[in-house]
C-alpha cells in the first residue's frame, strides 16, 4: 500500500488559497494571493528542496491546471517533476484534453474508488500540493497518511480553508519540525490512530 502525504502552505486560521502568487486563485474575491512569498528566505528554501524530493503526485483541477501550465517550463527548479506520474481528480478534465497530454506521464482519476485503488497499488509514495477540495476529501474517508505542513504567522480572516468540511476526529503524531527565522513552522505529522481523551491533572 502507498503512503498519500499531504503537503500545505497554511495560515494560522488554516487558510491555504493562493499562497504562492497574487493571481493563483483570486475566486471567492480573495485578494491576499502570494501572502507566503514575504517569509521565503535561505532556510525555507532548503527545507522545501527536500519535500519536493521526487514522488508520484495526485492533484486537485485546479491545482494540476496550474502546474501542468508552469512546471513543464520550469523543470530545473524541481529535480524529477517530469518523469514522475502524475494523477489528477476531475470529472471535467478527459485523459485527451491538450492540459493532460502536453505534461507527461499526467493521468485522470474520476472517483474516491480510484484513489483508493491507487493507494492500494505499488509503487511510490503519493504526494499533494495544495489542492484543497480533495485533501479535504482525502481527510474525510481517512485517506491521509501524513500531513506535511508550513504554517506562516498571519491570519487572514477568509479564503478557502484546509478543514472547511470537517475531517473525521484523527489523531497524528508530530515525526519533525523547524522554525525558520521569519517564523514559518515546516510540521510533518504522521496518522496515529483514533482521538484519545482523558481528564487533565487525573
Amino acid at each position: 500500500m502507498r503512503k498519500i502525504i499531504v503537503l500545505e502552505f497554511i495560515t494560522l486560521d488554516g487558510v491555504l488559497q493562493a499562497p504562492g502568487g497574487p493571481e493563483e486563485d483570486t475566486s471567492g474575491g480573495f485578494e491576499f494571493g502570494g501572502w507566503s512569498a514575504p517569509y521565503a528566505d535561505e532556510e525555507s528554501g532548503k527545507l522545501m528542496q527536500k519535500q519536493m524530493a521526487p514522488a508520484d503526485l495526485l492533484l486537485g483541477r485546479k491545482t494540476f491546471e496550474i502546474f501542468a501550465n508552469y512546471w513543464p517550463e520550469h523543470a530545473d527548479y524541481w529535480p524529477g517533476i517530469i518523469d514522475v506520474n502524475k494523477y489528477v481528480l476531475s470529472n471535467t478534465i478527459k485523459q485527451s484534453d491538450p492540459v493532460v497530454t502536453r505534461w507527461k506521464n499526467s493521468n485522470v482519476l474520476n472517483s474516491l474508488a480510484d484513489i483508493q485503488k491507487l493507494k492500494n497499488s505499488n509503487g511510490p509514495d503519493i504526494k499533494v500540493w495544495g489542492s484543497g477540495e480533495l485533501v479535504q476529501l482525502l481527510l474525510k474517508h481517512d485517506l491521509v497518511d501524513e500531513l506535511l505542513l508550513k504554517i506562516y504567522p498571519l491570519t487572514l480572516g477568509k479564503g478557502k480553508n484546509l478543514f472547511d468540511h470537517g475531517p473525521i476526529p484523527a489523531a497524528f503524531t508530530l515525526t519533525e519540525s523547524a522554525v525558520t527565522r521569519s517564523g514559518v513552522i515546516f510540521a510533518n505529522y504522521k496518522r496515529a490512530g483514533e482521538v484519545k481523551t482523558g481528564t487533565m491533572g487525573a
